[in-house]
C-alpha cells in the first residue's frame, strides 16, 4: 500500500521500474550556469537527491544521467553518486536509453527518465515513466506521465525515488529502518 498519495496510475507504472535515468541541468541542477573568474563551470547540487540513490542502489534499480552539455563539475557528481553510467554531450538521448536498455536487458516500460526541456521529450514519452519537474517547460509537462512537486535542482530526483520505492513497497521499510 502506498504511503505516499500520488495517483495510482502514476504507482502502477512506478511499480515495474528497474531503471532511473535523468537529465543533469534542469533536473539535477536548477539549470543555472556559473562561471568563475577562471572559467571554471560550477553548479550547485541537492544533496537529498545523493540520499536517495544509495537506497535506488541497494533495491537493484540501474542509475544513469544523460546531459546533452559536458562539464567537470557533472562528471566529478556522477562518480560521488556512483551511477551505474553517466553520459555526456548527448544530443539524442532516446538513442542512448535504447542502446541501455539493451545493454541491461531491459524493456523501455521498465525505464523512469526525468527531463525538463525539449530534448528530453521523445524519452519521456517512450519509457514507462516520463518525469518532469515543477519548473520544466509547459510542453514537457504536459507530455510526462508525472510531474515532480520540485522545481530542477530542488529535490526532483529524491521525489521520483521515493514514488518508485513507494510503488514497489519498499519506502515504508526504509523509512521505519531509520526510525529503528
Amino acid at each position: 500500500m502506498s504511503i505516499l498519495k500520488i495517483d495510482s496510475s502514476v504507482l502502477a507504472k512506478a511499480q515495474n521500474i528497474r531503471a532511473l535515468f535523468f537529465d543533469i541541468d534542469g533536473v539535477l541542477t536548477d539549470g543555472s550556469i556559473t562561471y568563475s573568474e577562471d572559467k571554471e563551470e560550477l553548479k550547485t547540487f541537492n544533496v537529498k537527491d545523493g540520499q536517495i540513490i544509495k537506497h535506488l542502489k541497494a533495491d537493484g534499480i540501474i542509475l544513469g544521467a544523460i546531459t546533452g552539455r559536458s562539464s567537470k563539475a557533472v562528471e566529478r557528481r556522477c562518480k560521488e553518486l556512483k551511477l551505474d553510467f553517466f553520459e555526456q554531450g548527448v544530443s539524442d538521448k532516446w538513442a542512448l536509453v535504447q542502446k541501455k536498455a539493451i545493454e541491461y536487458a531491459l524493456n523501455p516500460s521498465q525505464i523512469a527518465y526525468i527531463g525538463d526541456d525539449i530534448i528530453d521529450l521523445k524519452t519521456i514519452t517512450e519509457v514507462g515513466l516520463g518525469v518532469a519537474p515543477a519548473d520544466a517547460l509547459a510542453y514537457v509537462k504536459e507530455k510526462a506521465d508525472f510531474v515532480s512537486l520540485k522545481n530542477g535542482g530542488k529535490g526532483v530526483l529524491r521525489e521520483v525515488g521515493d514514488l518508485i520505492l513507494d510503488a514497489q513497497g519498499k519506502l515504508e521499510g526504509m523509512i521505519k529502518e531509520f526510525l529503528n
